[in-house]
């Protein structure tokens, strides 16, 4: 009997958004699967492109005589969790929009070709009088590189053939000669590239808090009860989160299954998996995009070959192939990198949720500031709440200063430095003590500006200002146009050009001029461009070779740093002002979690000094809430008053909002299409009992339609962009919306215009 499959094709556009028929020929058969990677013949032409197999059948949709054949499998995908994982992509592409093809990508990721790492040992085969006899003969005929190989295996009985070529500098000649002679035999091994360095094993933790022993006890009880509800850590900075992660994954690894850890960003990946080896050993792995080719592909084999307990990383990792997942943990919750930025735009937080329901597994969120949408869903019962508000070293928290940098100014201090902040940091030094400078920028300056006419230097490509870098180049952050500074406005002739100078490496260069003597690091996207960076930065500041480490976001996350003992928080309200509904609640996030990297020493002294923590938060605009709440370390506080800022709006999660994105390099046709689809959104109505969306009567109880406008950045790289947003109380209602949206432009065939769909953005 012929087997059919039904096949999504590897082409990312919406016409062809739906399955081909093809026939699995006889000797593919017991080969492909659900989730299979095949060739096909496609078109025509019969044009030889990839597709992934989404389902098996033996009955056939058209006339079994003009089917095509399935040519070839590429990857068979039977080390991967398959069903759970269409079951995910199927769920994503409603959830968030885009193909079913860029959903299969991000959950079935494309396997790289790479050849497996072979290990050669090279050891003694023949008994010892014949080794005796050989090497006096090798000793008469001055054939010194066999004779120094030989001695060398006497010692050891074998040797890595790689250790022989690099120490005893003896070549392959040499080595195939005495295999010729019966002396010798060459053992291969295939091994897995380990990204996990050997000796960065972690402490053991010696015993838990009663805070976190509850922690621990009540989920895993929930666990054995077959209670999968999600679950939310709450609990302050340096309050042991990490512990209690560890100590669930240990109880659900002894139950059989494994277990996803997730961080926010690459540079928590050493210190996280140096504590989780201290208890774990080789059983753990992580993977993230600065791993090579081979790597990452060894380390899914591995997980789905079973051979690994848990495996750490950013969003990717969540697609982990375990045969038996048993929990899914999110550190640090709250983060933005948990919002991917390509089609399709996925929260993790939601995923993880549905996939750890598909498969039947435990899902614990934790954060110090946790997100108002995570937050509001334990209010409603959605999520169990567990609340952990001392820190685990009996420390206070840190203390907090807030320094109004308008006062500074009229006070006249000039520099990037208030007078608070310099005496606390020539303080620390004195005593060797480590600080922490943030900063949420990047480059040298952040724009470049005429101060006689107002002028902006903007790239010719992009609508964006500038960027003046060390090279004394204005750079684009977007397309990576570069031009020369100019040392006149280009517009009035003016010669009082400059930058708004809050770069890291600036700030770098003013504590160098003002503390001489103090040792720097520098932590930004500037300095970690390389893989292996951040590892080198991070051991080097915990290994006490730097004084003052300067950074941007990635060094207030979830680092622990005893030795550090002040904070500066730069600009402090500089996200304030972005033009997002969010910026309060990622202000307070930011000032928190930075202020959570003071003052964490596991013992109360060092000699006769207590190691206190102490925060200065610079800012122009110290009477806001986020600031207010967030100098105090008071996240009820913050949530009240931010819910009730959402409630008005009807922001997330009081109501939702999709974003629908429309490029084009012709700006009237972008825009004629986003006005077509925001018409279409004024104009739908929902069927109830069929669930679809046509034309009708205008709808607005249940929507809001925003716009089209320009986006907020109009134009990248000479492609014009169009935003729409549009409100409603239901998500559900705004999904359905989307897909009519799908079927409208293919019905119309309007695909000039690409189009990204971003819910509550």
């Amino acid at each position: 009997m012929a087997t059919y499959a039904d096949i999504i094709i590897d082409i990312s556009t919406e016409k062809l958004d739906r399955t081909f028929q093809y026939r699995v020929p006889e000797n593919l058969r017991d080969k492909v699967c659900p989730g299979s990677l095949v060739s096909i013949p496609f078109g025509r032409g019969n044009r030889v492109i990839t597709g992934y197999v989404v389902n098996l059948t033996g009955e056939p949709e058209f006339d079994p005589e003009k089917t095509k054949d399935i040519i070839d499998i590429k990857d068979d995908n039977k080390d991967r969790p398959v069903g759970t994982l269409l079951q995910l992509a199927a769920w994503m592409k409603h959830h968030y929009g885009g193909t079913l093809i860029q959903c299969l990508k991000v959950v079935l990721p494309k396997k790289t070709p790479v050849k497996p790492v072979e290990k050669q040992t090279v050891r003694l085969a023949a008994s010892e009088e014949t080794i005796k006899s050989y090497m006096d003969e090798f000793e008469k005929k001055h054939q010194v590189a066999r004779l120094r190989l030989l001695k060398a295996l006497t010692e050891t009985g074998a040797m890595d053939r790689t250790f022989i070529g690099q120490k005893l500098n003896v070549g392959s000649p040499v080595i195939n000669a005495l295999r010729d002679r019966g002396l010798v035999e060459i053992e291969k091994t295939t091994s897995y590239r380990n990204p996990v360095v050997s000796g960065i094993y972690g402490k053991k933790i010696s015993g838990l808090s009663m805070d976190q022993k509850h922690v621990v006890d009540c989920v895993l009880s929930r666990y054995d009860k077959g209670d999968m509800k999600p679950s939310l850590i709450h609990g302050v900075t340096g309050s042991g989160k990490t512990e209690v992660y560890i100590d669930i994954i240990d109880g659900i690894v002894k139950r059989g299954h494994q277990a996803i850890m997730l961080i926010p960003e690459i540079a928590l990946t050493y210190q996280t998996v140096a504590r989780f080896t201290a208890r774990f050993g080789d059983r753990v792995s992580f993977i993230h995009s600065r791993l090579s080719a081979g790597e990452r592909y060894d380390q899914f084999l591995r997980a789905g070959r079973g051979e690994l307990d848990v495996m750490i990383g950013p969003r990717s990792a969540l697609f982990t192939p375990f045969p038996s997942l048993g929990v899914i943990v999110m550190d640090e919750e709250h983060e933005s990198s948990y919002k991917s930025e390509q089609m399709p735009k996925y929260h993790t937080r939601e995923t993880a949720e549905k996939m750890a329901g598909i498969s039947g597994a435990a899902f614990i969120m934790g954060s110090a500031t946790p997100s108002v949408e995570a937050y509001r869903r334990t209010a409603t019962g959605v999520y169990e709440l567990y609340e952990m508000p001392e820190r685990i070293t009996g420390g206070e928290l840190p203390v907090v200063y807030t320094v109004d940098l308008r006062k500074e100014l009229a006070e006249g201090n000039k520099s990037i430095f208030s007078n608070k902040l310099k005496e606390l940091m020539t303080d620390r030094l004195s005593h060797r003590e480590q600080i922490m400078l943030f900063l949420n920028r990047r480059g040298y300056t952040s724009f470049v500006t005429c101060r006689k006419c107002g002028y902006v230097y903007k790239c010719p490509h992009c609508d964006v200002s500038l960027s003046l870098h060390r090279d004394k180049k204005l750079h684009c952050h977007y397309c990576g146009y570069e031009t020369p500074m100019q040392p006149l406005c280009p517009e009035c002739g003016s010669r009082y050009i400059g930058g708004m100078r809050a770069g890291t490496e600036q700030v770098e260069s003013e504590v160098r001029r003002v503390f001489p003597t103090a040792r720097t690091l520098r932590m930004d996207a500037d300095t970690t461009r390389k893989k292996g960076d951040y590892e080198k930065i991070l051991s080097a500041f915990a290994d006490e070779e730097a004084d003052i480490l300067i950074g941007t976001q990635m060094i207030v996350k979830g680092h622990d740093f005893p030795r550090v003992t002040l904070m500066g928080i730069l600009a402090a309200d500089m996200s304030l002002h972005t033009g997002d509904y969010r910026s309060a609640e990622r202000t307070f996030e930011l000032l928190t979690q930075a202020a959570g990297r003071a003052g964490r020493a596991v013992s109360a002294s060092c000699g006769e000094r207590r190691l206190m923590g102490e925060v200065v938060i610079q800012t122009y605009s110290p009477d806001n809430y986020a600031v207010i709440t967030a100098a105090h370390q008071d996240y009820k506080g913050f949530y009240e008053e931010e819910i009730a800022y959402r409630a008005m709006g009807d922001y997330p999660p009081e109501g939702h909002m999709l974003q629908i994105l429309i490029e084009d390099k012709d700006e009237t046709r972008a825009l004629s299409s986003a006005q077509s689809m925001a018409e279409y959104a004024r104009c739908f109505r929902q069927d109830d009992q069929a669930g679809i969306i046509g034309k009708g009567a205008p709808c607005d109880a249940h929507i809001q339609v925003i716009g089209p406008t320009d986006a907020s950045v109009a134009k990248i790289n000479d492609v014009y962009r169009k935003v729409i947003y549009i409100k409603s109380k239901s998500y559900e209602l705004l999904a359905v919306l989307k897909d009519g949206i799908e079927k409208y432009r293919a019905e119309r065939n309007a695909q000039e215009s690409r189009v990204e769909f971003d819910f509550n953005p």
